[in-house]
């Protein structure tokens, strides 16, 4: 006999930035019963293996750069100053481990109960979440939220799995000698500059002859001269056939840019092509929720999904940018609309501002020079 479900008002998938902002609202400003499930650290990728971390990394980075700019303004400094990665890295994981333990606080400060395991639907409000400890039960919900994010892209390349992933970025006890940062966007571009800065050998492969292609010509051509001023080196037009375990902690990738077909040896390859919604251990069809073609929950603009009393937000969900103030912005009017009365509360995606992390660090919001141009004429 199936044991006897909790039951609850509100139900949370997921408690990274949209998660949480939108269980705390239900239970700490509404007052309705709610429970919140994660299989993983509290925060979600900001907090873990995003923006946090890659904030307290870029600004290491940014000290560095300081330091070898400095002479040029009348100041005598020693212009390579020793950097302990592995030190660093483990302030930085004390500080993430903090920010965990707050999560943690505010979900009890708003009698928000939290399950640490594995969520899977068993029916439209029915939810089964597997411990870490292998129990399981059961959770009926009148309302449920998807907010479990997303996790990088694989690439299919032989021997993919000897490089790392931007979360393996996260775990690198030490510092690269030479690294190879494959990908275009503003992860790849952000790490890579992240790497220079801090002393190791960079090499930035990138799939056409530019990057940040989302963003306006301008900010592409200026973050990419400046990079080569730098001394990061560029790769334009390239793709990636294998990589091979040299057997010494080194790896020899092999590829074809603009100048044709080489091998480089490197002690670290990091993949950043990309992010993919984590949605296959959740057993979506039992509940009948759709997916685009790129596997992200199709949402309306007040975050509905196309089953009653199921809603998506963040990077799970084909609306909005993959922005953590958006998803907790987004996450709060749900909140508000479902159970504050506030019938037409949702976010507007529209002239949302992005930074990208990179060396400098550029802004944009609205549309692109060519965007608008097509728009307006």
């Amino acid at each position: 006999m199936a044991p006897t479900p909790k039951e609850c008002d509100f139900l949370v998938l997921g408690i990274g930035s949209g998660g949480l902002a939108a269980a705390r609202r239900a239970s700490g400003m509404y007052g309705m019963k709610t429970i919140a499930v994660e299989n993983s650290r509290l925060g979600g990728t900001c907090v873990n293996v995003g923006c946090v971390p890659k904030k307290v990394t870029w600004n290491a980075a940014a000290i560095q750069e300081t330091i070898h700019e400095a002479k040029a303004y009348g100041f005598s400094i020693q212009e390579t100053a020793p950097f302990d990665w592995t030190t660093f890295k483990h302030k930085r994981d004390a500080y993430v481990k903090r920010l965990n333990g707050i999560y943690e606080k505010n979900l009890k400060n708003d009698k928000v109960e939290y399950l640490n395991g594995t969520a899977s639907f068993v029916s439209k409000d029915v939810v089964k979440v597997v411990g870490q400890d292998g129990q399981e039960q059961q959770v009926r919900a009148k309302k449920i939220l998807i907010a479990v994010g997303g996790r990088p892209s694989t690439i299919g390349v032989e021997g993919a799995e000897l490089g790392i992933n931007s979360d393996g970025f996260f775990e690198l006890e030490k510092q690269p000698k030479k690294v190879a940062v494959v990908g275009a966007g503003y992860i790849a571009v952000e790490m890579a500059g992240m790497f220079h800065h801090l002393g190791t050998e960079t090499h930035l492969f990138i799939r056409h002859d530019k990057f940040l292609r989302t963003f306006d010509p301008m900010i592409q051509d200026k973050i990419m001269e400046e990079y080569k001023r730098q001394g990061l080196h560029i790769h334009t037009n390239s793709s990636q056939s294998k990589l091979e375990d040299l057997g010494n902690g080194w790896k020899k990738l092999h590829y074809k840019d603009s100048e044709g077909e080489n091998t480089m040896d490197v002690d670290c390859v990091l993949w950043a092509i990309g992010r993919t919604p984590e949605v296959e251990k959740l057993n979506l069809e039992n509940a009948g929720v759709e997916l685009d073609d790129k596997n992200h929950i199709k949402v309306d603009k007040y975050q509905n999904t196309n089953v009653d009393g199921i809603y998506a937000l963040g990077d799970v969900c084909n609306a909005g940018m993959e922005l953590t103030p958006v998803a907790i912005a987004a996450g709060r009017r749900l909140g508000d609309r479902l159970f504050g009365g506030k019938k037409d509360a949702h976010l507007d995606y529209t002239n949302v501002p992005s930074v990208v992390f990179s060396h400098p660090t550029v802004g944009s919001i609205g549309l692109t020079e060519p965007e608008a141009r097509e728009k307006f004429g």
